[in-house]
């Protein structure tokens, strides 16, 4: 199954054009017959979306980090729950008495 071919896909617009004229020119009996374009089709949109989402996801670290000072600030907190947690004796302490009893130390 494929996305609706009405939006633009610039990266795949001759595979659109292909399985369009073989839908058009190929007998509606014959189930198989433009399974190869596709095939193509496919094939390129996987590689448009996978180009895509590495655009999206270029800078998602720095993204990330002003996001959580942004919610520091709105909470009116310094410290980040992570770092919370760390400084935390009581969770720090039933963490190892967890981690003894699991074996994992």
């Amino acid at each position: 199954m494929h996305p609706p071919l009405d939006r633009p896909h610039p990266d795949c617009q001759v595979e659109i054009n292909n399985l369009q004229h073989c839908h058009a020119t190929t007998s509606k009996l014959k189930f198989w017959g433009c399974n190869e374009v596709k095939f193509a089709l496919d094939k390129c949109l996987k590689e448009e979306k996978q180009r895509l989402l590495a655009e999206m996801n270029r800078d998602y670290q720095a993204k990330r980090a002003a996001e959580e000072d942004v919610y520091q600030k709105a909470l009116g907190q310094d410290v980040s729950f992570e770092e919370y947690l760390k400084q935390d004796k009581d969770f720090n302490n039933a963490m190892n008495e967890r981690r003894k009893r699991e074996g994992t130390i």
